[in-house]
Formats: structure tokens, sequence, C-alpha cells
């Protein structure tokens, strides 16, 4: 028998070690690749299913139903004693809403008389009707004794039954529409005069106890001046932080507690820089409560870390050769800074100024704190005027009880992502845009 040595066999053994090694490392890479497949593909569906959920909510709050009503703006109802010539309130506190009833009553063909059945058209209308028909006769003070085709605004429950979102199979004991409406609205759709149009006043009316009536032109007006008031305080604030901690100060001790101080800043729960504008702003400085002006105080607070991070890191993206390029060339430091390295960093810059703004756009925590939830039904004029914010008015149309304003919360969620995903593609498209590679 030929003996085999120790060398020959580990020789022949040696590339099926390395083969089945090569296999399992293999084997492991492609585990992870389908754990990585998989930790995508449960995001992705629970991402589906919130956007799924507000969209199948939401996207009926952008219809509303009204009814076509040929109202009679009638004299002895509006003014009966011809007193608007010197008393113009009289105009402001006629009883619109029994103008509305009339011809609701008329175009129903009920009996004025039979009050057992004009009380049943309680709750067909919105109360809005006042304020819908007084802001014409303000308008033009000469419809008055003349008959007009006007949109009245369905109240909301009969809005939800004509959506659909109303189960009426169930008894009438257990719906808040009786049979009667719901025969009511049957006929006055088939005669073309009840119908869902696009709901502008979504975007804007004010804050209302009524769903039908309800609005976000105030929170978006107070949103738009917070945002402009960020933008306008942080943005210069975190830019000229930034260029003299990465260009000009000295590396010590107190620059790099002062980076420290910044890193943590931006992991600070924004609650708690809503206390810290209670204390200050409100009760200390003695700044209007419910004011877009102290929102965006402690938003640019909130934001500003964001800022100076993102705007460190794109002046340290440019390379050293640019500002030895221009200090060679005799620029001054100043020169070479504002010249040369910050117009090539302000893609960089741009991109986090609108991330942050967009997280400030978010933020409903501090707002709350500072006494954003008021009930604000005017808009604000002046950025010191009481005002709520978009995130602010979906969580108190959240903590209605009424069921109608889940569709209202749903689709101010519809409105805000929209500004927010436009915000994060602005700051995309920026960044490809001007972004250079060394």
């Amino acid at each position: 028998m030929t003996d085999i040595s120790l060398d020959t066999l580990t020789s022949s053994t040696a590339p099926a070690r390395r083969d089945i090694g090569l296999r399992k490392r293999y084997a492991a890479e492609r585990r992870f690749r389908l754990y990585g497949v998989l930790a995508i593909a449960v995001g992705l569906a629970f991402l589906a299913i919130m956007l799924g959920s507000i969209v199948t909510k939401g996207y009926t709050a952008f219809w509303q139903t009204t009814v076509t009503l040929p109202i009679s703006f009638d004299e002895k109802i509006i003014d009966p004693d011809n007193k608007r010539a010197t008393d113009p309130d009289v105009l402001i506190t006629a009883n619109y809403p029994k103008l509305a009833e009339n011809a609701l009553i008329e175009k129903l063909g009920i009996d004025p008389k039979d009050r057992a059945t004009v009380r049943k058209l309680k709750g067909f209308l919105s109360e809005g009707s006042r304020v819908q028909l007084r802001a014409i006769v303000a308008a033009d003070p000469s419809v008055i004794g003349t008959t007009r085709n006007v949109d009245i605004l369905a109240a909301a429950n009969m809005d939800s039954a004509y959506k659909g979102q109303i189960d009426l199979s169930v008894p009438e004991s257990r719906r808040k529409v009786s049979d009667q409406q719901v025969e009511w609205m049957n006929k006055l759709e088939a005669e073309g005069a009840m119908s869902e149009h696009f709901n502008t006043g979504l975007f804007s009316f004010g804050a209302s106890s009524r769903p039908e009536s309800s609005g976000l032109g105030v929170a978006i007006i107070g949103s738009f001046f917070m945002m402009g008031i960020v933008l306008l305080l942080a943005l210069p604030i975190g830019v000229a932080a930034s260029i003299y901690l990465e260009e000009f100060a000295k590396k010590n001790r107190f620059t790099d507690l002062i980076e420290v101080n910044i890193n943590n800043l931006a992991a600070v729960p924004s609650i708690v820089f809503g206390l810290l504008g209670l204390a200050v702003f409100i009760n200390f400085l003695g700044l209007p409560r419910s004011a877009s002006f102290v929102g965006g105080l402690v938003l640019t607070l909130m934001t500003l870390p964001t800022i100076i991070i993102a705007t460190r890191a794109a002046l340290a993206a440019v390379p050293p050769s640019i500002r030895s390029a221009a200090l060679g060339l005799g620029a001054s430091k100043m020169q070479m800074v504002f010249q040369h390295v910050l117009p090539l960093a302000a893609p960089g810059i741009l991109t986090g100024t609108i991330i942050g703004l967009a997280r400030a756009l978010g933020e409903t925590a501090p707002l709350l704190l500072i006494g954003m939830v008021a009930f604000v039904a005017d808009y604000p004029k002046t950025p010191f005027d009481p005002a709520t914010a978009l995130p602010v008015q979906i969580y108190m149309w959240a903590n209605e009880a009424e069921r109608a304003f889940v569709e209202r919360m749903s689709g101010a969620i519809i409105i805000l992502l929209v500004f927010l995903m436009a915000m994060n593609i602005v700051a995309i498209v920026l960044r490809r845009r001007f972004e250079r590679r060394w």
C-alpha cells in the first residue's frame, strides 16, 4: 500500500475548505441582502398602510355637499323697519338662516304651517348660512328684495350621509340622520339641487364649532408667518455662526464645548423649546400668547442647531485647495470665505435650511405650550395677531367629538404632507442642480 504524506493530504483538502468557506460567505451575503429587502418591504408596507388610511379618510374633505336654493332676500326679514340707512348693524343682526329655511321649505313643497315637519328641517342646512348670506348682502345691499340662487352648505351629518359615510341601513334611532331627511336628500339629488363641489372653504375658512364651515385659512396664514420668521432669523444667524466656527474660530476647548452643545441641542425634544419660549418670550418679555411671532421665535431656536450643523458640513466639504488658491492669489480671509468658499457651499446650506424648515413646519408640541391652540376665527393680519398653525389645527380637530372632524383632520394631514414633500423635493432638486463633485 502506498503511503500518503501529510503534505499531500493538506494540499488536497485545502481547496475544499476554501470552497466551503466561500460558499458560507456567499450564503451570509445573500441572507444579509434578504434581510435588507425584508426591512425595506416592511417599512414600505407600514408607510403604505399609514398613507392609505389617511387618504381614504381624508380625500372626501376636499369635496363639500351644497344645496342650491332660490334665496329670496325678503326685506321683511332682513330690514323690516327700513333702518339700514341709519343703522348699518341691522344688516349684520338679521335672521339670515330664516331666509335659507324658507327657501328650503318652498323647494321641498312643505306646508309652512306644518310645524312638526318644519322642525325636522333643523340640521339639514349648515348654520354657517348666516355668514354666507350676510356676506352677500354686505357686498351688495341691492340684492334685498330680489331672489338669487345660492349654494348653501349642507350640515355636517347630511354631508356625511350624502357621501355615504353614514350607514343608512341601520335603524333610524341609531343614526343622526332621520328617514325624512334621507327622503328629502334623495329628492333634492334627483332634482339636481344637491351635489358635491370642490371644498374651497377647507383652505379659506377659519375655526368653527361646525365641521362643514371649518377650514385651515387661519392655520395656513399662521404657518406662513412663522416660517417667514424662522427663515429671516435662523438662516443668517445659523450661517454666520457656522462660518465663524468653521473658518475663523481657533480650535480649543471652548469651541469644542460649543460644538458639543450645538450637537446636543439638535437632539433636544421640541417640547423643551416650547417651555423655553413660554418662560422667556411670554412670561419674561411679555409677548402676546398665540401669536405667530412667538411661534416663529420658538421654532427658530429649534431650527438653529440643524442649520448650523448642515452649514458646517457644507463648508467642510469644500476642498482646502480652494482656500489655498484664493489666499495664494492675494485674497484676504474674509474675501476667501465669502467669495469662494460660501458660494460653493450654498447648495448644502440651502438643503439644510429647507430640511430644518420642513421639520419646524410639522412641529406641534412647542406651539401648544405657547398657547397657539386658541380658537381663532379671524385671519391674522400681522405676526402679532392670534393665530394657529397647520399641525396644531390637526391636533385640535383630532380632539373634537364629532365624526365629521375626522374627515377634516385627515384632509389637513394630506395638505401638510404635500407641503412637507414639496419642501423636501425642492431641497433634493437644489442639491442635484448646484452640487459639484471634486
